[in-house]
């Protein structure tokens, strides 16, 4: 297919059938908001999908530790929005697997929210804003992707996705992780939130050489090297650049199987 607005169509449709799909076959239901560009992309394709409205929870895992740019801009949306937003505090780092590299630790802090979140609420669906091409072990992940009862999971072991046929079945305390965005790009997230005016975190802009490219923590989050400081610039880079979106991310330096391991037992 060309490039243009056809393609942004095929992929919108595809993650509404998703999303429709999901709230259809599991409850209760739950989705992540990170407050980044994908997961507010994607937020504001389910009020597209179940016009204006948002029929579950929408969580964001809080470290205390976003920026303060993150918190300013979920409480705007908060508000014009309407959502039913629900704030899980993180436990501390204390409690996390400490044989894990410093980052690491911090990442999984929100790994332990979750899986509080989902001891105390029963959640038998979570929905999640991640995509196959941010990360090579997020390549392994199916759309509808079976968790364990413990959040662990083993890529290995997931269940194929042929004509469209999902595996919702999980033992009781498990929980199947939903991932609409899973076929789209980066630059694919840009141009739709260009084309439908869709509100994101100002720190994606440069400013004095410098923006984010990724939003993490802001103790394990840091800006790169760039001059776009508009929508437009940001896409113009995109369709040039080698260096990958997660650069600024200090968990995915450190050792080699530090995100695999975090990803394995739970982690986003």
């Amino acid at each position: 297919m060309t490039s243009g607005f056809d393609d942004l169509d095929e992929l919108e449709s595809r993650t509404i059938f998703i999303l429709r799909e999901a709230f259809a076959s599991l409850a209760p239901l739950a989705m992540l908001w990170s407050i980044g560009k994908d997961s507010t992309a994607l937020l504001w394709m389910v009020r597209k999908a179940f016009l204006g409205e948002v029929p579950f929870p929408v969580v964001l895992l809080d470290t205390g530790m976003e920026f303060p740019e993150v918190y300013a801009f979920r409480d705007r949306l908060v508000d014009e929005w309407k959502l039913p937003v629900h704030n899980e505090p993180c436990p501390p780092e204390s409690e996390v697997d400490p044989t894990l590299p410093p980052a690491g630790r911090h990442a999984a802090r929100k790994t332990a929210g979750l899986r509080n979140l989902l001891a105390r609420e029963k959640y038998r669906g979570i929905i999640l804003g991640i995509r196959r091409d941010e990360q090579a072990i997020r390549a392994k992940e199916r759309i509808f992707s079976p968790r364990n009862v413990d959040g662990s999971w083993d890529p290995r072991s997931q269940p194929p996705e042929l004509w469209d046929y999902f595996s919702y079945d999980v033992p009781d305390g498990a929980h199947v992780r939903i991932h609409p965005l899973l076929h789209w790009t980066e630059l694919d997230i840009w141009r739709y939130t260009q084309r439908e005016g869709i509100p994101y975190v100002p720190l994606y802009l440069a400013k004095d050489g410098k923006r984010f490219r990724s939003l993490g923590e802001s103790n394990i989050t840091f800006p790169i090297a760039s001059d776009a400081d508009s929508l437009e610039k940001i896409i113009a880079e995109l369709e040039q650049t080698r260096e990958p979106e997660r650069a600024g991310r200090s968990m995915d330096n450190e050792t080699e199987d530090a995100f695999e391991r975090l990803r394995a037992t739970g982690y986003m």
